[in-house]
C-alpha cells in the first residue's frame, strides 16, 4: 500500500489524569474516506484536533507524507493547514452573518485574494450545494439539513485538500442523515479531497467510506475496510458495531447490509442441506448521482426510499430485502428459481412510475434509471459472486427508465 498521507505512531496525549490518547497508531489515505468510530468519549475528537494543529501530543508522532510535524518549519505547518478544513459537528454557523458572509469568511481571513475572486469562489459552491436564493438568509431562518449544507459549503470554498468532519450528521432525521452522507460521498468523488469523518452512524457510514478505525482506550483497536471491520474477529469490535446498528436501516426500514448477508448465509444453509433454491434480485438506482445533481440530495435519498417501499410492496412473507448501499437494495427470495425473480421485476416494472419516487413534475430531461438484477443461487457460490453474477450484463438483466 502506499505511504499514508497522515500517519499517527505511538501518539500519547492526557489532559490532567485523563489518559485520552495512549500509544495510537492510525494511518490515512490520500484520497480516500477514513472513518473513525468508537465509545462517545474516547478523544476521537482529540484525534481530529491533533490533525489540524490545535493540539499536540506529549509523545508519538504526527507525520504529513512521511515527515514529522514537529520537526516541518513555521512556513510549513502553515502552508499545512492551508489545506485542511474542518466541518464542526454543530455546523459552527455565526448567527450574525449571513450564508453569503459565512461561506466566505474563510477565505477573507486566510487569503489575500480579490473581492471579485472571492465572491465568485463563493458562488460557485452556494450553486454546487443548491443554496442558491439563500445567500443574503441568516444561519436561524435556515433548516437543519439546509445548515450543513451550508457548513459544508464553507469547509470546501478554500479548495482544501483534507476535509475533517466531526460527527457531521448530528440532531438529523434519517432521511437527512442519508443524504449528509450521500453528499459527502458525492463531493469527495467529484473533488478528490481526502475526507475524515468521526461518526456513530453504523452501520450508514460504511457505505461511503474506504478505511474504518476503531478507536479504544486511547488505542486505535482495529483498521481497515468496512467489510473487514465488520468481518473482525474482535469481540470488543464487534459488540461496538452491532450495539450500534439499528434493528433496520434508518432510511428504508429494510435489514441493514449485515442483516442481509446473514439471511443469505441461512438460505445457502438451506439450499446446501436440503436444496431448496433461492434467487438474489439486485435493484441500483443507476443515475443517483444526476438525481442528486439536478433536484438535491434529500431527493436522490427519497428515491432510494421510496424504492425500498415499492420493492416492499411485492414481497412474499418468506422473503427478504435489504439496504446493500448509498444506491442499492437487495432481495434474497426463498424457494425461487430464476424465472420466479424474472416475475417478480417484470412486474414492479409494469407498476412503477416517476411519481412513485419524485414530488411534483420532476426535472425536465431527468430521466430516472433503476435497473434490476438477479441470478439463482449456486451451492457454496458466496454473496459477492451471486450479485456479480445477477448484476452482469452477461446474464438475465433488466432495465427499467422510468421518465
Amino acid at each position: 500500500m502506499n505511504q499514508p498521507l497522515i500517519q499517527f505512531v505511538d501518539v500519547y496525549k492526557r489532559f490532567g489524569a485523563n489518559q485520552v490518547l495512549n500509544g495510537a497508531d492510525l494511518s490515512i489515505y490520500q484520497g480516500e474516506i477514513t472513518t473513525i468510530i468508537g465509545k462517545s468519549g474516547t478523544g476521537k475528537s482529540v484525534l481530529l484536533k491533533h490533525i489540524i494543529g490545535l493540539l499536540e501530543p506529549d509523545s508519538g508522532r504526527i507525520l504529513f507524507q512521511g515527515r514529522s510535524l514537529s520537526e516541518m518549519k513555521r512556513a510549513e505547518i502553515d502552508s499545512l493547514k492551508a489545506k485542511l478544513s474542518y466541518m464542526f459537528q454543530d455546523t459552527a454557523l455565526f448567527d450574525s452573518m449571513s450564508v453569503y458572509e459565512n461561506v466566505a469568511l474563510p477565505l477573507k481571513e486566510a487569503t489575500s485574494l480579490p473581492k471579485g475572486e472571492i465572491r465568485t469562489r463563493v458562488w460557485d459552491k452556494l450553486k454546487l450545494f443548491d443554496l442558491e436564493g439563500i445567500d443574503n438568509k441568516y444561519p436561524s431562518q435556515l433548516s437543519g439539513g439546509m445548515k450543513k449544507r451550508v457548513a459544508l459549503a464553507r469547509a470546501l470554498v478554500t479548495e482544501p485538500e483534507i476535509v475533517l468532519f466531526d460527527e457531521p450528521t448530528t440532531g438529523l432525521d434519517p432521511i437527512r442523515k442519508s443524504a449528509v452522507h450521500s453528499m459527502i460521498s458525492d463531493y469527495q468523488r467529484r473533488l478528490g479531497f481526502t475526507g475524515v469523518v468521526i461518526s456513530h452512524d453504523i452501520p450508514d457510514i460504511f457505505y461511503i467510506s474506504q478505511r474504518v478505525a476503531m478507536l479504544d482506550e486511547g488505542l486505535i483497536r482495529f483498521e481497515g475496510t468496512p467489510e473487514e471491520i465488520q468481518q473482525a474477529s474482535d469481540e470488543v469490535v464487534q459488540q461496538f458495531i452491532q450495539g450500534l446498528e439499528t434493528p433496520h436501516d434508518a432510511l428504508t426500514g429494510m435489514d441493514t447490509q449485515a442483516q442481509g448477508e446473514r439471511k443469505f448465509q441461512e438460505e445457502m444453509a438451506r439450499l446446501e442441506s436440503h436444496h431448496i433454491t433461492f434467487s438474489v434480485i439486485s435493484f441500483t438506482v443507476q443515475n443517483l448521482d444526476e438525481v442528486n445533481e439536478k433536484l438535491g440530495h434529500v431527493a436522490g435519498q427519497t428515491v432510494v426510499k421510496n424504492l425500498a417501499s415499492r420493492v416492499k410492496q411485492q414481497l412474499e412473507i418468506t422473503d427478504t430485502c435489504s439496504r446493500y448501499g448509498m444506491n442499492k437494495i437487495m432481495v434474497v427470495q426463498h424457494n425461487a428459481k430464476m424465472d420466479k425473480a424474472r416475475k417478480f421485476c417484470i412486474k414492479l416494472a409494469r407498476e412503477l412510475r416517476v411519481s412513485d419516487f419524485i414530488e411534483g413534475e420532476g426535472q425536465p430531461g431527468l430521466n430516472l434509471s433503476i435497473t434490476a438484477g438477479f441470478a439463482e443461487a449456486r451451492e457454496g457460490s458466496p454473496l459477492k459472486e451471486v450479485l456479480t453474477n445477477a448484476e452482469s450484463t452477461d446474464s438475465t438483466y433488466f432495465e427499467f427508465r422510468i421518465e
